[in-house]
């Protein structure tokens, strides 16, 4: 189908009785399912059908192009596509193809496979689930196009079939009523635009019939009548020229047909209601045609609602309107010059209907309605008639009241019928009554009865929403009457209809069709009359949910409606916890059904915190909520087992210190709301753990209170939350904790002491602080307040000391909430008056506060004095008595003698004259002088000689009285070797005071102090304190420590272990290495003292480190970072120069060597060693402090290395001496002579070497990791020039078998050099058989590298040159790449001179085997002698010919001998070598130097012997050079002709291909050699592939039959070139039987040039004519060979044929 441009839009369902096809309700018939479409060209087939009947009219619509349809992928993939041979097609398939190949081709999942994943659906993986989902999804939707495209193809083809129907009708009508010859022309209109549904077409968004009419659509349906065909119509030129006006006016004739509607054609579309009217109607258009004009309710769907009222309202007052004029005389047909032309008494109606149609309206059921009907005589005669009654039980036709008698109606009379109709249902009633007279025509009266039908509001979908599973939800919908009639309604579901009965399906309730219910079911609306029509809607499942109902009217009319809602889940997120993220800890108790886990921060009892929790309505339904808060099931997470919901059971919290607010309200959908969740603790809980408080926000849906009465379901817990919150007491800390009031305070006087309280707690605290009053009195001013979080608030102690002495209190602070108060501590200590043995004076104020003056007496109580068992007061009173004057004052002086140290307590009476008695408490404390030390021997440490130390002493005051003190000089008899000093010396001592004292000794002797004291004399006392002094002196001490560089290490004290001092520079020093250590001193004492440093041997002499004169060179070069690189390099190796000076091989020095170590001072000297030849060294480093005895520390150092370098150490190479280079001889070719490398060798020791080297190669084996080796006498004995031993031991014949005999080729002065050595060396000759055991290295070798000289003498200091050979290896031919090969030589040290290997004490030097081995790792690449090839192009040396390359442009000139194709060759030397070579080649390729570019020439004369030359020729390529080399193929007539030979007699190279299609390649192969000067060869390729002609004869044999004598008869053969060559073909004629009779047969053309084939192209041919003419009645033979010039394989035709004189056989073209 073509799609539309754009989509019209959603269109409304048609009613059902509009009959449209798009329908909701429409139920098509089930028929077999269409073949699918699978091609375009079906596709547009399709899309014709609706097309063609357009095309009956010329409207110019341009046609629509029509995308193809998806092709379904092949069952087996097209690996290549053949290029279209036309050059006009669009078609690239081909070119997908080969570039894509199988992913172009082949089906990515086909039907099978889909169907097959679909039904082994079921996999764990998510992914895989998700694609199979998916392609099902595809699948379903390709079948639901397929179905909707074979339904609108269905549609097309049946409204085709109607319109033809239609159109055939129309044309038949037209053939009854005109008398011309049918004439095969488009007589009528098309009606396909009425047949097919546009709205259908539109919703696929296909082209309908709407897009190309611009004519409106009627409301109604136009008047019918008189049908003229368009091609009955006379033209103007017809009229004028062809039809006379006389003869017109006679055959003229009134013609009177029925009328038909060009717009409306009910009765051809099949209505979907199946009611009472469109029976009625269906019956009375198959009885008769209906003259009537045909009834369209399409207007309905153009009208709006009062628009159409007023409609209905003019078209009922035009009804019920009488007629009173008759109606106009139909116009006629045609128009005439004349225009007298008068109607035809036949078609003039003899009766006239009044009205001329019956129509009832507004009728109820069981009622019965009636109606007149007078026919009036509009003739001139009276006229009999009669009238057939209505054919339907509705309608019934009564006698006839006529104005005469025997049924006679007078011209212009009337006569009168009742018609009654009783209708049985509301819908619509159509009949018709005839009236037969004697005219041609019958009168046809039509009756119809119509009642407005009633219109509702109501939608055609009534969507519920939303609506959670499980619950309910009732949806209203307004439906309203706006109609003009009554009507009664039923609902019932769709597959109740059409029912049996109405009873069984109009129930009073609801009507249900789950998860729906319809209330009410059965209504009744007058018009205006509204009803509210509530859905209940309860899903069941997720997802939407649409169920179809059928409303019924009682006028039999129907219509669908939809109830669609969808149902959901209950989805609550919790998107938002205000503060931190709560996790559980492991192993803590949580809840089994909470959902979310949230922790608040430790608070305070009666605390308050808060979160913000935001929890989001993700459904479409509003849910009303209330909050729960239960005791939480609480078990461990890890102990988590299976349990079930029945086994949970729930305890609402009702003294959980949790609230959320909101606790009730309605949750908006879709939309997110803030929840409040508090934590406030007003006790803490002994659960679990004591201060926690736990609790369980059990989140629930009132689902059955919300705010909307049609909603409602079960309560459901959809979150849960498990919430937590620890209680933790408050932190209250006082500032100072105690109060201690120092001193002593008077009784009776008031303390005050300020002191802080911090709150640290997390909310603010309420306090109220306690008093004591139980013989102290103690207030603290505020006492009671509030302090806020990390606040602190001031305070002040009021203390009153009621009792003397010291006291302790705690004074209590009660904080509300919490359980424990906080605590003031408080001392302090309160006396009475102090008095000493003495006398004590006190003054006392006596005041007289009355109007009366007043006489006294004062004297201490007598009870107290009884008490003390004394007789007389020892207080003095004076005045002792007195009067005071009114409101006056007197004063008196209270005297205390004190004779004894004593607590005096008393009390003195105030005796008043006729007054109150008044009495004074008095306390006194009679007390002597008392001084004593808190220790009296103190013990004086860290005391050395000479050098003052310090100590503490405590003096105290035992007593309230204040006294004197005074320290003298020491005592004893080591008081003479000390000196002490205290400070204070003396001073004063208050009330019970505590003085700390510094005394100061110095001692000047080592030995124990023992009898040492020191007095002190304190007033008041009698003997002095003395205090003794003890002590031990100490003398210098040094600590020694040896660490190595940067590095700690433990420290040993000097000189109290002597003997673990050791100095050990490493056992693997590298030569000419600076290795540092450090020497620790540290000076434990406070003694100053002077150190020396001394090593005994290899002390290094005196080098001075300060600051050398900087180069002379630029200050911009010393400023950068390579150039202050090498001046450090050179001045560190000018250092080690100077160290190793002295010759001695090593050295060590002192960066320190004496100085002085400070009191308690720690020193670090650095010292370095380093040598310049391997050993084992040692000696002593000497040390010296003060008095104190020397240490001697041992030093070892163990250097290796090998002094003989081929490098000279400069400062440049100062870091990489000890690396040797690799010894480099580059790339060789293989077999090529001995590379020599001359090396010298620098000797940096003090010590001359002899060096024999040995030479070997590595052998990677893994079963071969040590070597055993066994030497009889010197492993390494001196050797001459040519490399012989000079000592040759005499072998026992026992031990013949061990070591190895003396050369045969030794020379006779070596013999004698042997024995002289041998005698000097008899007597320290110890050892005869050595063995070796040492790590495999490789296999010895000299075949590979070699060193000449092998041993030889490097001096002291000096260097010695030595030569190492390469000789490359010999490739096999196997061997394409470069060889690697690698060895090694080995220099073993020895040394000359007994005093140099070893130095009893000092050094020992090892040699040979025991001392590393100098190495020179030796390196080089073999490889073959090789050339890099390279062709211009096409990557391969191929020649590519045909044989009719030979044969000329004119091919009268003969054909070539020979033609030689050149190509270039590229040869590459990308190797470090140059390459010596010679190219060798043979027939009939050919190599040369002079081509300048590929060719294909004929030879030359000296051509061969050219190549021959070049065949021959040395040739050099040098190092990254090219050469341009010509490989020539030589093609002949020779070549061509060995495709004639038997294959067991081909020649070598050559071969005959011929492939299925008839092609034939001879093809050469050859070896390009390239001869290098190593003897080795390297082969280059060469092929040649030559296309032969191969021809064919389309037969072998030709029967010419009997032939009629001298009669030339002629056949055709034809001669076909298989091949991509030409061919110059001839055709021999062989010899003839009988061959004395003239020539029989004859061939004609009888040579020529057959082209090549071209590509896939058929085979070129030719026709050969073969003609026979017998001569004579004899049976003739003959043989005709094809052959060609290019040594193609000739073809035979064989001929026959036979003469006859029978003249049967003669050609009948000859007779």
């Amino acid at each position: 189908m073509a799609c539309r441009s754009s989509q019209t839009g959603r269109r409304e369902l048609q009613s059902a009785e509009s009959g449209s096809y798009a329908f909701a309700g429409a139920t098509w018939t089930p028929t077999q399912r269409l073949a699918r479409i699978r091609s375009p060209s079906q596709c547009t087939w399709l899309s014709s059908i609706a097309y063609s009947e357009s095309f009956h009219h010329d409207f110019g619509a341009r046609p629509v192009r029509i995308p193809p349809l998806e092709l379904p992928p092949l069952s087996e993939p097209h690996l290549l596509r053949l290029r279209p041979t036309s050059l006009r097609t669009q078609d690239i398939s081909y070119l997908l193809t080969g570039v894509f190949r199988n992913l172009y081709t082949s089906e990515v999942i086909g039907e099978e496979v889909s169907a097959n994943l679909i039904k082994a659906r079921g996999s764990e993986d998510a992914r895989h689930e998700e694609f199979v989902d998916q392609l099902q999804q595809i699948r379903d939707l390709y079948k639901q196009r397929l179905d909707e495209v074979e339904m609108l193809e269905r549609h097309i083809i049946q409204a085709r079939a109607r319109a033809l129907a239609e159109k055939e009708r129309a044309m038949h009508q037209a053939k009854v009523q005109v008398l011309e010859p049918f004439i095969k022309m488009p007589p009528v209109k098309t009606i396909f635009r009425w047949c097919v549904d546009n709205e259908l077409l539109q919703k696929h968004h296909l082209i309908c019939p709407d897009d190309y009419y611009s004519d409106t659509v009627p409301f109604c349906s136009a008047p019918k009548g008189i049908f003229d065909p368009g091609y009955s119509k006379p033209t103007f030129s017809c009229e004028q020229r062809s039809v006379p006006k006389k003869e017109l006016n006679k055959q003229l004739a009134c013609r009177k047909t029925l009328s038909q509607s060009e717009d409306e054609l009910d009765f051809t579309i099949a209505s979907l209601t199946w009611d009472s009217s469109f029976k009625a109607k269906l019956r009375s258009r198959e009885s008769v045609k209906k003259t009537g004009s045909a009834k369209n309710k399409n207007w309905m769907n153009h009208l709006r609602a009062p628009q159409r009222q007023l409609e209905r309202l003019l078209l009922t007052r035009m009804e019920s309107r009488s007629l009173l004029f008759p109606p106009k005389k139909p116009a006629l047909r045609g128009k005439f010059q004349n225009g007298e032309l008068e109607q035809s008494c036949a078609d003039t109606p003899v009766f006239l209907a009044k009205p001329s149609i019956g129509f009832f309206t507004d009728y109820k059921i069981g009622l019965v309605y009636e109606m007149v009907i007078s026919l009036q005589n509009t003739t001139s005669t009276s006229r009999h008639l009669r009238v057939l009654p209505p054919s339907t039980p509705y309608f019934s036709l009564g006698l006839g009241m006529f104005p005469g008698e025997g049924g006679m109606v007078a011209p212009g009379m009337t006569c009168q019928y009742i018609v009654q109709f009783f209708p049985d249902c509301l819908g619509d009633f159509d009949d018709f009554i005839l009236v037969e007279t004697q005219s041609a025509h019958t009168l046809l009266i039509p009756l119809q009865a119509r009642r407005p039908p009633p219109v509702l509001t109501l939608s055609p979908v009534l969507d519920c929403g939303y609506c959670l599973i499980g619950g309910m939800k009732i949806a209203r919908f307004i439906c309203k009457n706006v109609g003009f009639s009554v009507g009664k309604f039923c609902i019932m579901p769709k597959k109740s209809w059409p029912p049996s009965s109405f009873r069984s399906v109009a129930t009073v309730g609801f009507v249900e069709q789950p998860p729906f219910g319809i209330l009410p079911s059965v209504f009744e609306l007058a018009p205006g009359q509204a009803v509210f029509m509530e859905i209940l809607f309860l899903p069941t499942s997720l997802g939407k949910a649409e169920q179809t109902f059928i409303i019924v009217c009682d006028n039999c009319q129907i219509k669908e409606l939809v109830t669609t809602g969808i149902g959901q889940l209950v989805a609550l997120d919790l998107i938002y916890i205000s503060g931190e993220k709560s996790q559980p800890e492991p192993g803590e108790l949580t809840d089994l059904t909470a959902q979310h886990f949230i922790r608040f921060e430790p608070e305070n009892l009666q605390a308050t915190a808060s979160k913000l929790l935001i929890i989001r309505n993700a459904t479409h339904v509003e849910l009303a909520f209330h909050w729960q808060i239960r005791k939480p099931n609480l078990r461990p997470q890890m102990a988590r087992g299976s349990y079930t919901m029945d086994s949970i059971t729930y305890h609402p919290d009702k003294e959980t210190a949790f609230s959320i607010t909101p606790q009730t309200g309605v949750l908006n959908p879709h939309a997110d709301h803030e929840f409040m969740l508090s934590f406030s603790p007003h006790e803490t809980r002994d659960r679990v753990h004591i201060g926690v408080a736990y609790g369980e926000l059990v989140f629930s849906l009132d689902l059955g209170n919300t705010k909307h009465p049609s909603y409602s379901m079960d309560d459901v817990i959809v979150l849960e939350i498990e919430v937590k919150g620890s209680v933790e007491p408050f932190h209250v800390y006082l500032e100072p904790y105690a109060l201690i009031i120092p001193g002593e305070n008077y009784i009776g006087i008031n303390v005050k002491k300020d002191f802080k309280m911090w709150n640290k707690s997390k909310s603010a605290i309420r306090y109220a602080w306690g008093k004591i009053s139980d013989g102290h009195i103690i207030e603290v001013e505020p006492c009671m307040g509030t302090i806020e979080p990390n606040e602190v608030e001031d305070f002040e102690l009021n203390f009153t000391g009621g009792v003397p002495g010291p006291t302790s209190q705690n004074l209590m602070c009660a904080i509300q909430g919490s359980p424990s108060p906080v605590v003031l501590h408080i001392e302090a200590g309160f006396k009475v008056p102090l008095v000493g043995l003495g006398r004590c004076h006190k003054l006392h104020e006596i005041q007289n506060v009355s109007q009366l003056p007043a006489t006294w007496y004062m004297k201490e109580s007598r009870l107290c004095l009884e008490e003390r068992h004394e007789a007389a007061s020892p207080f003095d009173i004076e005045p002792s008595s007195g009067q005071v004057q009114p409101l006056g004052e007197c004063r008196v002086n209270i005297t205390l003698e004190a004779r004894r140290c004593q607590r005096l307590q008393t009390v003195l009476e105030l005796e008043v004259v006729n007054g109150a008695w008044s009495y004074l408490p008095v306390y006194a404390e009679v007390q002597e002088p008392y001084a004593y030390l808190q220790s009296s021997q103190v013990q004086v440490t860290n005391l050395y000689l000479g050098m003052p130390a310090k100590a503490t002493i405590t003096l105290i005051n035992g007593t309230l009285l204040p006294t004197r003190f005074h320290w003298g000089k020491l005592v004893g008899l080591q008081a003479s070797f000390c000196r002490a000093k205290v400070s204070p010396r003396h001073g004063m001592l208050g009330p019970s005071e505590e003085c700390q004292l510094s005394l100061e000794l110095t001692t000047h002797t080592q030995e124990e102090l023992r009898d040492l004291a020191l007095p002190c004399n304190v007033s008041g006392m009698k003997e002095p304190l003395v205090l003794g002094i003890s002590g031990k002196p100490q003398g210098l001490q040094v600590a020694i420590a040896i660490s190595p560089e940067d590095s700690d290490s433990s420290r040993e004290l000097w000189p109290g272990h002597p003997e673990r001092l050791h100095l050990d520079f490493g056992s693997t020093v590298p030569l000419r290495t600076r290795v540092t250590r450090q020497l620790i001193l540290t000076n434990c004492s406070p003694i100053q003292t002077p150190f020396t440093l001394k090593f005994e041997y290899f002390g290094s002499p005196g080098i001075s480190l300060s600051q050398k004169p900087s180069p002379d060179m630029p200050p911009a070069l010393l400023r950068t970072a390579r150039m202050r690189e090498l001046l450090a390099k050179r001045e560190q190796l000018e250092f080690m120069e100077s160290m190793l000076s002295h010759g001695k091989g090593a050295a060590f020095f002192l960066h320190l060597s004496q100085g002085v170590l400070g009191a308690h001072q720690q020193l670090s000297i650095d010292i370095t060693a380093c040598a310049n030849m391997w050993g084992e060294y040692w000696d002593n480093l000497i040390c010296t402090a003060g008095d104190l005895p020397p240490a001697v520390i041992p030093v070892h150092m163990a250097v290796v290395g090998c002094p003989i370098s081929s490098q000279r150490p400069t400062f440049y190479t100062a870091d990489y001496f000890q690396k040797e280079p690799v010894i480099r001889f580059g790339t060789q070719m293989s077999g090529g002579d001995t590379v020599t490398r001359a090396l010298r060798l620098n000797n940096s020791s003090p010590c001359g070497k002899t060096l024999t080297r040995e030479t070997g190669t590595h052998e990677d084996r893994e079963d071969w990791l040590v070597e055993l080796l066994v030497f009889y006498g010197p492993p390494f004995p001196p050797r001459d020039q040519a490399g012989n031993d000079l000592l040759c031991p005499e072998t026992p014949e026992s031990s013949s078998s061990f070591g190895s005999p003396c050369p045969s080729n030794v020379s006779e002065s070596s013999h004698e050099a042997a024995q002289f050595a041998e005698g000097s060396s008899s007597a320290s000759a110890s050892k005869i058989i050595s063995v070796v055991l040492q790590e495999h290295e490789g296999v010895p070798s000299a075949h590979l590298f070699s060193i000449s000289p092998k041993q030889v003498v490097v001096p002291a200091g000096g260097s010695s040159t030595i030569h190492i050979s390469f000789t490359p290896v010999v490739l096999g031919p196997a061997v394409l790449h470069k060889v690697e090969c690698i060895g090694y030589a080995l220099g073993f040290m020895s040394l000359d001179d007994e005093m140099e290997r070893e130095l009893p004490g000092r050094r020992r030097r090892l040699q040979d085997f025991a001392v590393g081995p100098m190495r020179l790792d030796l390196h080089s690449y073999v490889r073959p002698a090789q050339l890099s090839v390279e062709l211009d192009y096409s990557g391969s040396v191929e020649f590519w010919q045909q044989a009719s390359d030979l044969i000329p442009e004119q091919p009268s000139s003969g054909v070539l001998s020979e033609l030689v194709t050149t190509h270039h060759l590229k040869l590459t030397n990308t190797t470090e070598i140059p390459h010596h070579f010679r190219l060798l080649v043979s027939k009939p390729f050919s190599v040369s130097q002079n081509g300048a570019s590929r060719s294909h020439r004929a030879p030359g004369p000296g051509w061969k012997q050219e190549c021959e030359e070049e065949t021959g020729k040395q040739l050099v390529l040098y190092p990254q050079e090219n050469m341009l080399v010509n490989v020539s193929f030589s093609l002949s007539l020779e070549l061509l002709s060995y495709q004639k030979l038997p294959a067991d007699q081909m020649l070598p190279g050559v071969a005959i291909q011929q492939s299925a299609n008839g092609e034939k390649e001879m093809v050469f192969t050859q070896n390009l050699l390239l001869e290098y000067t190593n003897q080795t060869t390297q082969v280059v390729p060469l092929r040649a592939v030559v296309a032969v002609p191969e021809l064919q004869l389309s037969t072998s044999w030709v029967d010419f039959g009997t032939c009629f004598v001298n009669q030339d008869q002629v056949r055709e053969v034809y001669l076909m070139n298989l091949s991509s060559c030409r061919s110059y073909w001839a055709v021999l004629t062989g010899q003839q039987e009988p061959d004395k009779d003239p020539v029989a047969f004859r061939v004609s053309p009888s040579s020529g040039l057959l082209e090549a084939r071209l590509g896939n192209a058929p085979p070129t041919s030719i026709t050969l004519q073969v003609s026979f003419t017998a001569r004579s009645c004899k049976l003739y033979k003959s043989t005709l060979v094809v052959e060609g010039v290019l040594g193609e394989k000739s073809c035979t035709l064989r001929l026959r044929g036979e003469g006859s004189y029978d003249e049967k056989y003669e050609s009948p073209h000859q007779l």
